[in-house]
């Protein structure tokens, strides 16, 4: 949206009527565009704004917040346009939003839903192996795909939303102090595959494209099966967090242990750091992510390194000794006692200190499972 519109062509109430396809457009494109909005383009930007009862600055905010690029004058937009931007306007008029979250919930949503449909409509196509009719093209079977698919992914996203939803607020009622809900003490854990530029020059593009599916799939599941929470995919790298270092120790030490059983992986390596993380937008900033970071960048191959605080916080859940003579100490207590030794899920090895670009000289400690924990 561009604020150059003067709305010329629209009726008294600022609506248009449908107008005639550009002869430059895609004549599918269109089709395919309404069979997914739902209706017919009505409105340039200009009369979306005046019909939704917005001003023109913050519906081009909202716009660009989304992700799209401005359209000038064109009739490009539909009722669902004007139903949205009236909705983040009714939010901000009734003092539920600042009008600065509102542009951010337009954002974060623009950004999240944007890669996604991108990787359906990607995998869709690729997954797919004979057209509907011989002699389709792979842009005409677009259409009858989309129409097959639409209700069915549009009501599966809602529950999925609703799901993810739920957990957050799940999360937010058990998060005791107020300040926590920003600045939240949280276990940060980076997980890297070894040597991946190299294999990027030896591999082809779709053999490259399948390892980094198969390990971000691979990774995606295990931290929700173990209850952390997936932050964010680079390639060659997964983030991630939880609420508590064993959780978070637990997750890390079985991906090195799932990666190490499949010979068409490489290795892996793990760094994890405890402490205070400012949470925007799902995404997790400051100094425990940097450092968590920069440990994976030294961790041993197959191996995870964790910060000094991090290994403070499992002995002190009682889910690692300090050292393994205190282990011997506090079993031998237990049998002379006649009672049952501690249960150790880790072992911590402290290694030597070193300078940390940008943080200082840090205290990393190797971490490992217990014989006989799993």
């Amino acid at each position: 949206m561009t604020v150059d519109d003067t709305g010329s062509g629209a009726g008294e109430d600022g609506r248009a009527e449908p107008h005639d396809a550009d002869p430059g457009e895609d004549p599918l494109a269109l089709r395919l565009e309404h069979l997914i909005l739902g209706a017919e383009r009505r409105y340039t930007p200009f009369q979306a704004a005046r019909s939704a009862g917005v001003s023109m600055e913050l519906a081009s905010r909202f716009w660009r917040a989304m992700g799209f690029a401005d359209i000038g004058q064109a009739k490009a937009l539909t009722e669902a346009d004007v139903l949205a931007l009236r909705r983040l306007a009714g939010l901000v008029e009734a003092g539920l939003l600042s009008e600065a979250m509102a542009v951010q919930v337009a954002r974060s949503t623009g950004q999240t839903t944007a890669r996604l449909a991108e990787w359906q409509m990607d995998s869709f196509l690729e997954g797919l192996t004979e057209p509907p009719e011989p002699g389709m093209t792979r842009t005409e079977v677009t259409y009858p795909i989309v129409e097959l698919l639409l209700p069915e992914l549009e009501e599966f996203l809602v529950y999925v939303w609703r799901r993810q939803l739920a957990a957050s607020a799940g999360r937010v009622v058990q998060t005791g102090d107020d300040e926590e809900m920003v600045d939240r003490r949280l276990a940060v854990g980076f997980a890297d595959l070894v040597g991946f530029t190299r294999l990027t020059r030896r591999m082809e593009e779709e053999e490259l494209g399948e390892l980094v599916e198969a390990f971000e799939t691979t990774a995606a599941d295990l931290v929700a099966a173990r209850g952390g929470r997936l932050i964010k995919t680079l390639g060659d790298e997964v983030l991630y967090a939880a609420d508590d270092a064993g959780t978070a120790a637990d997750i890390a030490l079985r991906l090195v242990e799932t990666m190490a059983n499949d010979e068409t992986m490489p290795e892996l390596r793990v760094g994890m750091a405890f402490g205070t993380v400012t949470t925007r937008m799902g995404d997790v900033f400051g100094t425990t992510v940097n450092l968590a970071s920069r440990l994976t960048s030294i961790a041993p191959r197959d191996a995870v390194l964790v910060d000094s605080a991090f290994a403070e916080e499992l002995i002190r859940s009682g889910e690692a000794p300090a050292s393994e003579a205190e282990a011997a100490e506090a079993a031998a207590a237990a049998e002379k006692e006649g009672e049952e030794p501690p249960t150790y899920r880790f072992a911590l090895q402290p290694m030597w200190q070193r300078p940390v670009r940008g943080l200082g000289v840090v205290e990393p400690w190797l971490l490992a499972r217990r014989d006989g924990q799993s």
